[in-house]
């Protein structure tokens, strides 16, 4: 079962995860400058794969601003590296395989019925504290400027 979506001021869930290329990344790794978790349903689908499109369009204006950018669903780790391969992805992909969903029923944003992380945006501030958080559904693509407003006002 997920927990609820944590709000904005609290301290973000803690987790550990692998990224596409296995290496190990926690919300401590964080810590320090701001970063934007991005939970997506599937690599290599429709919306997925423009969505992080529009980030790896926009990294430069994510780095302006010293923020790291890590897009986090359930896919295993090699079909990450397959897709950040093939997308030009150079932003941290990271592998909620197993314990399966763990991370997004943490952050309430699992879907228990697809078993896939649902669209869901979180802003953390240099401190691991959420500046800000989105949660769309399923087919609803987000707004990647929205997410750099978010960081701007943080």
């Amino acid at each position: 079962m997920s927990a609820a979506v944590p709000e904005v001021g609290q301290t973000a869930p803690e987790f550990t995860a692998r990224n596409q290329h296995g290496q190990t990344v926690t919300r401590a790794d964080l810590l320090g400058a701001p970063a934007v978790l991005v939970f997506y349903p599937f690599a290599f689908s429709g919306i997925c794969t423009s969505e992080l499109g529009a980030f790896r369009d926009g990294l430069a204006e994510f780095s302006a601003v010293a923020a790291r950018v890590l897009a986090i669903s359930c896919d295993p780790v090699f079909a990450l590296r397959a897709f950040a391969d093939a997308e030009g992805l150079a932003f941290d992909l990271l592998s909620d395989h197993w314990p399966h969903g763990q991370v997004a029923r943490d952050y309430g944003v699992f879907d228990e019925e697809w078993g896939t992380a649902r669209r869901g945006s979180f802003v953390l501030d240099a401190a691991g504290t959420i500046t800000w958080s989105v949660l769309t559904g399923l087919g609803e693509p987000r707004s990647i400027a929205e997410h750099l407003q978010a960081l701007s006002a943080a």
